[in-house]
Formats: C-alpha cells, sequence, structure tokens
C-alpha cells in the first residue's frame, strides 16, 4: 500500500468484532474509523471520506441494506465491502445491486479483507484521478483562449 494511509469505515453492531479487527487494521498501517450503528456510519460521511466501508449486512435499526443505500446517495463512488454470519444469497444478491463491490462472510479473514482494502483503494484512486481530470478538462474548456 501507499505510504499514505488507507482510511476504512468499519461499520459492525458488535462492539468487540469492530474493537479487534479495527486493531488488526491499525496495526498494519491502515487509518480506521467505526461505527456501531448504520446512523453513525452515514454521518461520518459528512466530514470523511474512505478509501472502502466494511459494512455488516445485519444490524439492528437501520440494516446493512439501507446504510448501503445511503451511503450510496452521499458517495456514489464509494467501495463497500458487505460482512454476513450468514450466506444469505438474497441478500447478498440486493447488496451488490445496491452497488456494493464484494462480500465477505464472518468469520472475515484478514488477508482476504486487506486484499479487499488495496484493491477498493486502487480503486479510488483512479476515481479521484478521473474526477480531477474532468475538472481540470471543464476549466481548460471555459476559457476563451
Amino acid at each position: 500500500m501507499d505510504t499514505i494511509k488507507a482510511k476504512v469505515l468499519l461499520v459492525d453492531d458488535e462492539a468487540d468484532f469492530v474493537d479487534s479487527l479495527s486493531k488488526r487494521l491499525e496495526v498494519r498501517g491502515l487509518k480506521v474509523f467505526t461505527a456501531t450503528r448504520g446512523q453513525k456510519a452515514i454521518d461520518l460521511l459528512d466530514d470523511e471520506t474512505f478509501d472502502i466501508i466494511v459494512l455488516d449486512l445485519a444490524m439492528p435499526g437501520m440494516d446493512g441494506l439501507k446504510t448501503l443505500q445511503h451511503i450510496k446517495e452521499k458517495d456514489v463512488d464509494a467501495e463497500i465491502v458487505m460482512l454476513s454470519g450468514h450466506g444469505d444469497v438474497k441478500s447478498t444478491t440486493e447488496a451488490m445491486k445496491l452497488g456494493a463491490t464484494d462480500f465477505l462472510e464472518k468469520p472475515v479473514d484478514l488477508p482476504d479483507l486487506l486484499e479487499k482494502i488495496a484493491e477498493a483503494r486502487e480503486k479510488r484512486i483512479l476515481v479521484m484521478e478521473k474526477h480531477a481530470k474532468k475538472k481540470i478538462d471543464d476549466i481548460l474548456q471555459s476559457k476563451p483562449w
């Protein structure tokens, strides 16, 4: 990964899981933000952008699918990996339709998650470069040379 730390948002209602996984990611040089509720994750997007969001499918209150919808409304380019303790094909399919990038089952295999984070960071960088190029092109085209 780059010298700039990848920013990860970890969203899961299981506080012990969030604490354990965030520590394991931070030790590997990632900057980790956490939320134990969908609404808190959505609120964090007001002030931060993330290279990847790791989102639990089954949460009380606002579930992972509803949270996913709200996240995509705020950041259409968000890279989101869904987590589930239950291999529910219907929910997985729905999450992918709503814009999830990938799906991992709990317990999370750390090397798999790290690979997903690296892939998401690369995609995020490409998207940011594309947006920056478009802005520059728009500025240049608006000038009366």
